[in-house]
């Protein structure tokens, strides 16, 4: 099934590069579509170790621990993410972020 060819991708890929948060960053909304929160979170975890001003990683993290009734880590992690995508000016981003964080309130 495609989903399996496009981790299987990924991972190469990941493998290729390991210091490039792209693949790790895939990887973990792959597990996320497959509902595999736990696989998900490590891989972001790894995303925002190689790249810790990438918001997205944030975004998707706290979005997987609010889905699994995890809303007080997930406030955490979005709110480190919206300092980091203040620092890298990115208000879609931010905004994004934001919206999740109200949402949880």
């Amino acid at each position: 099934d495609s989903m399996s060819g496009r981790l299987e991708q990924l991972i190469k890929l990941h493998q290729l590069d390991p210091k490039d948060p792209f693949c790790p960053y895939g990887i973990a909304l792959e597990h996320a579509k497959a509902g595999q929160a736990d696989e998900a979170l490590a891989w972001l975890d790894k995303t925002l170790e190689l790249d810790a001003r990438y918001c997205y990683a944030y975004y998707q993290k706290g979005k997987i621990l609010a889905e699994n009734g995890r809303d007080g880590e997930a406030r955490k992690v979005l709110d480190a993410g919206l300092k980091a995508a203040q620092q890298a000016r990115d208000s879609h981003a931010a905004s994004e972020i934001e919206g999740l964080m109200d949402s949880l309130n």
